[in-house]
């Protein structure tokens, strides 16, 4: 799963990608986590908009009070789940990060890893919105990054965006056929465990112990 990332500057690193920005600070986010409101990209017939929805998708079917958000969506059944078979199809938006963290479960100790693109690009996760909330999808890990995981988000080319975000490509399919962009990962520290801490410090490289 995904449940924490980073997004720094996302009105500037995204103006080539977008027509319009709705209400976006261009401000940095080293501990983005559910619940939180994150900027995606999503599209309209006049081209695509930066906006903000809410990490965390209540489904419109839940009745309980407190059924809890869901963060992530299983490409590998997306097409299957009551909650996501039909926003697949008519609902994608594109979140959008510097990098993710995830943690490496070792007997009673959880280590946590930062996730960047090879060459320090922004990444482009394949999405699904319903009304003002969003929900990332996620796929099987690359074999180098199971060691620490064994799932990760679905991560677009920039080149990719516009033909996720097109409703008249299937998304399952299309998402299958892409390229996976290539991901190292490095060890930080355990104060990114805490989603009040926020700042740079989070993302710098400790060495493993």
């Amino acid at each position: 799963m995904c449940g924490r990332y980073v997004i720094t500057k996302p009105v500037t690193k995204t103006k080539k990608y977008i027509k319009s920005s709705i209400k976006v600070n261009d401000d940095d986010n080293y501990n983005a986590h559910p619940y939180q409101i994150l900027p995606v990209i999503k599209s309209y017939t006049n081209g695509n908009t930066l906006e903000n929805l809410k990490w965390g998708m209540v489904p419109s079917w839940a009745k309980q009070k407190d059924f809890k958000a869901l963060i992530n969506a299983r490409l590998e059944t997306i097409n299957e789940k009551i909650s996501f078979k039909k926003l697949i199809k008519v609902q994608r938006c594109v979140a959008i990060m510097d990098g993710f963290y995830e943690w490496k479960r070792e007997e009673k100790t959880k280590t946590p890893f930062y996730f960047h693109k090879e060459d320090k690009d922004m990444l482009f996760v394949a999405s699904i919105y319903d009304k003002n909330e969003f929900c990332l999808i996620t796929e099987n890990a690359d074999e180098n990054l199971k060691e620490i995981h064994h799932r990760q988000p679905v991560i677009l080319n920039s080149k990719d965006i516009n033909n996720y975000l097109n409703l008249e490509i299937e998304g399952r399919q299309f998402l299958d056929s892409r390229k996976r962009p290539k991901l190292q990962f490095y060890q930080v520290s355990k104060e990114v465990n805490k989603p009040t801490n926020n700042n740079l410090s989070l993302i710098q490289k400790i060495n493993e112990t």
